[in-house]
């Protein structure tokens, strides 16, 4: 097998680790894991084991604001788009105009967002629920 499916097949073995339904079902796929992975990705399985208590902290919350927790790729668009605008930008006069700037950018990448979070409707319900003196609708 050649590396690039050998990291294919550990990101989705580590994939049964951070998608668990519990933590001790996180737990004992990290713990296959590391029986099956951790020789030759030793580094990554310690960095688990070593902060297990912050990386698991998400599992107080349902699978549903979990999922949105670890699925980065909104954030990574966004990010990549302020970079792409930015970038161009030889200089700001300052602080205030970067951050409008940076403002109009984000409305303007927001106007192409057209496709809901699946299940939005459950996952508004749940965040009012847990954060109901934070989150307003």
């Amino acid at each position: 097998m050649n590396f690039r499916g050998t990291l294919q097949e550990f990101c989705a073995d580590l994939k049964e680790v951070y998608g668990a339904p519990n933590r001790a079902a996180a737990e004992h796929a990290l713990a296959a894991c590391s029986d099956k992975w951790g020789a030759k990705y030793r580094h990554a399985i310690q960095s688990w084991e070593n902060n297990w208590e912050n990386l698991t902290s998400y599992f107080d919350f349902p699978m549903e604001i979990r999922k949105i927790m670890y699925t980065t790729n909104t954030i990574e668009n966004l990010n990549r788009g302020i970079r792409k605008y930015t970038k161009t930008k030889v200089q700001f006069t300052d602080d205030a105009s970067a951050q409008k700037a940076v403002y109009l950018t984000i409305m303007n990448i927001e106007k192409k967002w057209s496709m809901p979070l699946h299940n939005w409707g459950l996952v508004l319900h749940q965040y009012i629920t847990i954060f109901e003196n934070r989150c307003r609708i």
